[in-house]
């Protein structure tokens, strides 16, 4: 199936992760291009496959409802289980979550392999997540993925790329089974080491709705950095799990 769909492939070039759009020349023409086509089809309401730091995703706009039924649809996931949302800048998550916790904290842990959790603004899409006031917050420490969040003007919602509950996918050919529900898919090539279980945990998952408390959703990929700063410098404590 793979081979079939391969025109639904776009090959990013390095620097594909960590670090700024400073490439020049052709290589710079080709990142330009790739994101002008992902920003389009994106806005056309199409689900599209991308790069992040932790493992590959799936997103689509997450002001378009029916762009947030597809990806549901897409991953066979259960309709109660949140998306989270991609955004481009730190002052982009106040724009649609109602935030408690110091700037600062933000801009420690963000960008990066780390996902917030937070009490959602009036101003995003009801229709996404419309069980839960919370809403979980990416801001990728990846270069085509912050530009494209920027490009688009709007937040993204995001998933991780794969039938719901199977293995997360670290290069494209692993979830090719979704390439026919997908518009296109950004090839940024292997995120970290395929024949790690580490590598696959995804990002960490931390609410943090509560004052001076935090809570673990998902442990992920970077959780002891995450509880040392939120513990150490913003003295949170976490919250006792419901019996």
């Amino acid at each position: 199936m793979c081979k079939e769909l391969k025109g639904k492939v776009l090959k990013l070039e390095p620097p594909a992760r960590n670090g700024p759009m400073s490439c020049q020349g052709d290589r710079q023409q080709d990142w330009k291009k790739i994101l002008d086509t992902t920003v389009h089809v994106l806005q056309a309401g199409q689900v599209v496959a991308v790069p992040t730091d932790t493992i590959y995703g799936l997103a689509c706009l997450a002001q378009n409802s029916d762009a947030i039924k597809r990806v549901y649809d897409i991953k066979g996931r259960n309709g109660e289980k949140p998306l989270a949302i991609c955004v481009g800048e730190i002052e982009d998550i106040y724009k649609y979550c109602k935030v408690s916790v110091p700037g600062q904290l933000l801009r420690d842990l963000l960008p990066g392999p780390v996902t917030l959790v937070l009490e959602r603004s009036g101003e995003l899409n009801m229709d996404l997540n419309p069980f839960t006031p919370l809403v979980g917050v990416r801001i990728p420490n990846h270069a085509f993925m912050r530009k494209l969040a920027q490009l688009c003007r709007e937040p993204l919602a995001l998933t991780s790329a794969n039938v719901s509950s199977q293995t997360s996918t670290l290069v494209v050919d692993e979830f090719c089974e979704l390439w026919p529900w997908l518009a296109l898919v950004v090839d940024g090539g292997p995120i970290g080491d395929t024949m790690s279980p580490e590598c696959r945990l995804g990002s960490t998952v931390i609410n943090l709705s509560s004052p001076g408390q935090y809570s673990i959703i998902r442990p992920g990929c970077a959780l002891k950095p995450t509880v040392e700063i939120l513990e150490k410098k913003y003295r949170l404590l976490l919250k006792p799990a419901h019996r």
